[in-house]
């Protein structure tokens, strides 16, 4: 019966198929409601970079202390310099929103620092007051930043999160140095 196959059988067999591949689909349960993005992205423990950033980098680095469980952080890193200035501390995080939010730090030039940071954004009018300190306004594309110069570093809280959640991030950073 070789060579008598035709086109109609073809199309029969992928039917089948096509039919026992929606069943499959319909009867395996899968989640995609916002349980299922909120365990999508992994919490970290942040601890140890934090505890060695802190003796490494040439400034007090800040990170937050109190914030509510429904913060998580998702990431964490800091790069030293060669030469002991340019040392950069991150720390993202998702705000009980889910909307990105990070800090960034560093002793490199503010302008350039600022800008990688923030993909580009630009300072707007008006301050963001947190605590008793002015932080300015930055906004951008993408993100949205509270940025505070200070002597020997930059802080920078960014992401997509409104200003308001900067706001809350920023108050709850504590910058140590040990």
């Amino acid at each position: 019966m070789r060579g008598r196959q035709t086109v109609r059988d073809m199309v029969l067999s992928l039917a089948v198929i096509g039919i026992l591949v929606g069943a499959i689909y319909i009867f395996i349960p899968h989640d995609e409601g916002a349980e299922a993005a909120r365990s999508a992205v992994k919490r970290v423990d942040y601890r140890v970079e934090l505890i060695t950033a802190r003796r490494t980098a040439p400034y007090a680095v800040a990170a937050p202390e109190g914030l509510p469980k429904t913060w998580r952080a998702t990431s964490v890193s800091y790069k030293a310099s060669d030469d002991g200035k340019g040392g950069a501390w991150h720390l993202g995080m998702l705000d009980p929103e889910q909307q990105y939010a990070a800090v960034e730090q560093s002793d490199a030039l503010p302008r350039k620092f600022i800008k990688e940071v923030t993909l580009g954004a630009t300072k707007v009018e008006g301050k963001q007051a947190v605590g008793s300190k002015k932080w300015d306004r930055y906004q951008g594309d993408k993100y949205r930043a509270l940025v505070r110069e200070e002597s020997g570093v930059t802080t920078v809280v960014t992401g997509t999160a409104p200003y308001g959640r900067l706001a809350d991030l920023a108050a709850a950073l504590v910058a140590k140095k040990t």
